[in-house]
C-alpha cells in the first residue's frame, strides 16, 4: 500500500504479489549502461500516460509520474517529451530503443534532473508547468530540461564516457543538442541572445575567477563541483564551433558516424574530436586547446581603410589572462562568423585578398559572409573589391566564446543594432550602447548619458518588429554583474546608480512611448503559451518595468491592477517583480496576498522568496533573515536554499556586497550550517565569495573572513573544501 509503484531502468518483463501484504516487480534493460545510470523508484504516484510512434513504427508508451495533487501540472511535459521525441528523429536520427519512457517528479532533489536510463528522476521545479502556477519562462524552461535528459539517451547513455575527466563529452553535446532543439521550437535568434547572456553571466565569470577550469578539467577531488557552466555551456560552445566548421551535413554525417561506431562504449573527448575531425576532413590539432586552456580569449580589433585601392584591412590579436595552473596560453583556433556592411546595413560581396578567410556562398553564386580563421597571436585579413569602408559585423551568433574589443564609434554601433541581419550582433551593438553609458555615470555621475542607447530605443519603439521577444531583448539593459565585471575594483552602488542612472534617463526621453506600447500590448489570451503571446507578454512587461522606475505612481498603480487582474502566473510575478523595490504601502499588500493565494504550491512560493531576495531595499537583507522564519522555507529542501539563500548572494549584487559585511556573514552562517546537511548545496553557494579580491580593501577582508571560518570548520566536506581553498588561493591582484 505504501509503495503501489515500483520502477526501474528498461522494460517491465514481469509483477506479482508476494506474501505478508509484499509485491514485486522484474524489469529488464536489454543495453548495457554505467551504474549512474541505474534508477529505483518505489512509492505512490499519479499517472499521465500516452504513447509515441517512432519513425520505424514502434510504439513507445510515455509515462509521467507526480505526486496525485501534482499530477494536473504534467500535461505541459507529456508534450514535451513528444516534441523532444520527434525532433531528436528529424534532427539527430535518434530513435528511442526502449517500450516504455518515463519521467518521475521528486520534490526534494539536489540536481535538475537525471537522466537515468529510461527513468528519468527530475526536480518537480523542470517538470509541472501550468499557466496559472508557472511563468512562461518556466514552462520553455520544463521542455529544455525534458528535452535534454531525453536527448541523453544517446548523447550519454548509448554512448557514455570512459572515465569523469570527459564529462563535457556527454554534457556539453548534450547542451548543444538541447539549445538546438529550443532554437527550432521557438525564436532561433532569441534563443542564441538568451544563452549568450547565460553563457556571459556566469560562465565567463566563472573563467575569470579562482574556480577557473578546463572543459576538460585534468583534476578534481569531488566531481559534484565541476558540473558547472564551463563543462555544460562553454563545452556546448565548443561543439558548436564544430558544428559550424563541419556544416549542416557534414556534422550530421559525423553525429551519426559517432552514435554507430560508439554504440554501447564507454568513450572519451578524443574519440569525439577523431570523428568531427574525419568527417570534416580537419586538421583539430589546434582547436583540442578549447577543451583543456581555461580561461576566456580576448580577441581586439583595429581597422584600416585603403579609399584609393578598395582595400579594407582587419588586424585581430588575441590574448587569454592567465588562469588558475596555467600562467601563459597557447593561440586558440578561433573561428569568427562575419559579413561586411554597407552604408544601408546590406551585406557586401567578400572578395578576400589575405588570410585564412573561409566564405559562404549564397544561392545566386556571391559570397556576402564568411569565418575567418584567427589561429595566430596577430594575423591581418584584407578584403579588396570594396567601394565605400564597410561596417564589420564580427562574430555573428557568438562563432566563439571570447570577448571581442572593438573600436567602433557609437554611431557604428546604434547601426548595427537597427540594421545588422545577425540577432546577436544587432543584441550586442545596443548591449555595448547601454555599457559605455554606464561606465560614463560611473565616472561623473552629473553629466547627461546614454544619447546614442536611448535615440536608438526611440527608434527601435517607433518601428514594427516580427518578434516582441527579441525587442524586449534589445531593450533590456545590462545586468549589474556585467557592469562590474568591466571595473577594475568594483563599488556596488556606483554600479547599481548607473544602471538606474540610465534607466531614469530613458524613462524620462520615452515614457509616453514606453506608456504607449504598454497599452498597446494589452488584452492578451492569458492562457495562451504560443511564441507570439510569450514575446508580447515579455515586451508588455518590460515596459511595465520601464515605467515603475523612481516609484512612478502611474507606473506602480498599473503594477497593482495588472497583479490584482492577472490572468496567469506571468504577469502576476512581472507585477510584483516591479513593487518589490519600491516604497509603496501596497507593496506588502500584495505580498501578503500572495503568501496567502498560494500557501499550498511551493514551488510558486519560491518565486515569492526570490523576488523578496533580489529587492534593492535596504531592509532586504533583514527581510531575507526573517524569511528564513517562514513555515515555507527550510535548509532541508535544495529548492528553497536557492531561492532564497542562492538567489540573494548570487543574484542581488547591491545588497549582498553590503558595506557593513550583513550579507557576507548571512551567507557564511548558511554555507557553515548547510555543509552539514547538503554539501553540494553549500559548496555551490560558496562561490558567491569567488571573486572576493575584486571589491575594495574592507569588503576584501570581511569576505575572506567567512572563508577563514568555513574553512577551520571541524568535519568540513569534500565539496566545500575544494571550493574554498580554491578561492582561498586566489592571489591575483584586482584587474
Amino acid at each position: 500500500k505504501r509503495y503501489p509503484l515500483l520502477l526501474s531502468n528498461g522494460n517491465l518483463v514481469k509483477e506479482g504479489k508476494l506474501d505478508r501484504g509484499r509485491h514485486f516487480a522484474t524489469w529488464h534493460d536489454p543495453f548495457p549502461k554505467p551504474s549512474y545510470l541505474f534508477a529505483l523508484v518505489a512509492g505512490d504516484f499519479a499517472a499521465l500516460s500516452n504513447t509515441f510512434t517512432t519513425q520505424s513504427g514502434r510504439s513507445v508508451g510515455i509515462h509521467v509520474y507526480a505526486e496525485d495533487h501534482n499530477i494536473d501540472q504534467c500535461h505541459h511535459a507529456l508534450a514535451a517529451i513528444h516534441k523532444a521525441m520527434a525532433w531528436d528523429e528529424h534532427v539527430f536520427g535518434r530513435e528511442y530503443d526502449l517500450d516504455c519512457y518515463m519521467v518521475v517528479a521528486i520534490d526534494d532533489f539536489n540536481s535538475g534532473a537525471m537522466e537515468n536510463k529510461g527513468l528519468n528522476i527530475f526536480n518537480s521545479r523542470y517538470l509541472l508547468a501550468r499557466p496559472d502556477t508557472s511563468t512562461d519562462s518556466d514552462f520553455q524552461l520544463v521542455e529544455s530540461v525534458i528535452a535534454h535528459e531525453y536527448f541523453h539517451n544517446w548523447s550519454g547513455n548509448r554512448v557514455t564516457c570512459r572515465d569523469w575527466f570527459q564529462l563535457s563529452l556527454k554534457e556539453g553535446f548534450t547542451v548543444y543538442r538541447d539549445q538546438e532543439f529550443s532554437a527550432d521550437t521557438t525564436s532561433r535568434g532569441v534563443k542564441r541572445v538568451s544563452d549568450i547572456n547565460m553563457l556571459r553571466n556566469h560562465q565567463f565569470r566563472e573563467d575569470a575567477g579562482p574556480t577557473a577550469h578546463s572543459v576538460q578539467p585534468d583534476s578534481y577531488l569531488e566531481i559534484s563541483n565541476f558540473y558547472t557552466a564551463t563543462v555544460y555551456e562553454k563545452g556546448a560552445e565548443v561543439v558548436r564551433m564544430l558544428a559550424e566548421m563541419l556544416g549542416p551535413t557534414r556534422f550530421r554525417q559525423a553525429t551519426d558516424r559517432y552514435f554507430n561506431r560508439y554504440d554501447g562504449q564507454a568513450v572519451t573527448i578524443d574519440h569525439f574530436l577523431e570523428v568531427m575531425a574525419t568527417s570534416g576532413a580537419l586538421d583539430l590539432t589546434q582547436f583540442r586547446l578549447w577543451y583543456t586552456q581555461s580561461g576566456t580569449p580576448e580577441v581586439s580589433v583595429r581597422r584600416s581603410w585603403d579609399p584609393e585601392r578598395g582595400i579594407f584591412t582587419l588586424g585581430l590579436t588575441q590574448t587569454c589572462p592567465p588562469t588558475p595552473g596555467q600562467p601563459e596560453k597557447s593561440p586558440f583556433h578561433i573561428p569568427l562568423t562575419f559579413a561586411l556592411l554597407g552604408p544601408e546595413g546590406d551585406p557586401v560581396e567578400l572578395h578576400p585578398v589575405e588570410g585564412r578567410i573561409e566564405l559562404v556562398r549564397e544561392r545566386e553564386g556571391a559570397s556576402k559572409s564568411g569565418v575567418i580563421h584567427l589561429c595566430q597571436t596577430e594575423e591581418e585579413f584584407v578584403f579588396g573589391g570594396l567601394k565605400e569602408e564597410p561596417l564589420p559585423s564580427l562574430l555573428r551568433g557568438l562563432s566563439s566564446p571570447i570577448r571581442l574589443h572593438d573600436d567602433f564609434e557609437d554611431a557604428e554601433h546604434a547601426s548595427l543594432m537597427a540594421y545588422d541581419s545577425d540577432p546577436f550582433n544587432r543584441w550586442e551593438g545596443g548591449q555595448k550602447l547601454a555599457l559605455k553609458a554606464m561606465v560614463m555615470a560611473i565616472s561623473d555621475p552629473t553629466q547627461n548619458i546614454g544619447g546614442a542607447f536611448i535615440n536608438a530605443v526611440s527608434a527601435l519603439l517607433k518601428e514594427p518588429e516580427d518578434d516582441p521577444a527579441f525587442v524586449a531583448q534589445l531593450l533590456t539593459l545590462p545586468g549589474e554583474a556585467l557592469l562590474a565585471e568591466i571595473q577594475q575594483v568594483v563599488d556596488p552602488e556606483a554600479v547599481h546608480r548607473a544602471r538606474q542612472t540610465l534607466k531614469t534617463a530613458l524613462v524620462n526621453k520615452l515614457y509616453p512611448q514606453l506608456l504607449g506600447h504598454f497599452e498597446g500590448l494589452s488584452g492578451l489570451s492569458p492562457d495562451a503559451i504560443d511564441a507570439a503571446s510569450v514575446g508580447k507578454r515579455q515586451l508588455r512587461n518590460l515596459m511595465l518595468q520601464y515605467l515603475c522606475v523612481g516609484d512612478n505612481e502611474e507606473g506602480l498603480s498599473l503594477a497593482v491592477s495588472q497583479f490584482e487582474g492577472a490572468g496567469n502566473m506571468t504577469d502576476r510575478v512581472a507585477a510584483l517583480s516591479c513593487l518589490i523595490h519600491s516604497n509603496t504601502p501596497q507593496r506588502r499588500v500584495v505580498l501578503d496576498q500572495f503568501r496567502k493565494d498560494w500557501a499550498d504550491e511551493p514551488l510558486v512560493l519560491d518565486k515569492w522568496l526570490s523576488l523578496q531576495a533580489l529587492s534593492y531595499r535596504e531592509d532586504t537583507i533583514d527581510q531575507v533573515t526573517l524569511l528564513m522564519q517562514d513555515s515555507h522555507f527550510t535548509l532541508k529542501n535544495p529548492n528553497r536554499v536557492r531561492a532564497l539563500v542562492g538567489t540573494f548572494s548570487m543574484g542581488n549584487h547591491l545588497r549582498f556586497h553590503e558595506p557593513t559585511g550583513q550579507g557576507y556573514r548571512f551567507l557564511g552562517e548558511q554555507v557553515r550550517q548547510l555543509d552539514t546537511l547538503n554539501p553540494q548545496i553549500a559548496a555551490r553557494l560558496a562561490t558567491a565569495f569567488s571573486r572576493w579580491r575584486r571589491y575594495d580593501q574592507d569588503r576584501q577582508e570581511m569576505m575572506r573572513g567567512e572563508l577563514d571560518k568555513i574553512v577551520s570548520m571541524p568535519g568540513l566536506s569534500r565539496d566545500l573544501n575544494e571550493i574554498v581553498s580554491l578561492i582561498l588561493n586566489d592571489h591575483r591582484e584586482s584587474r
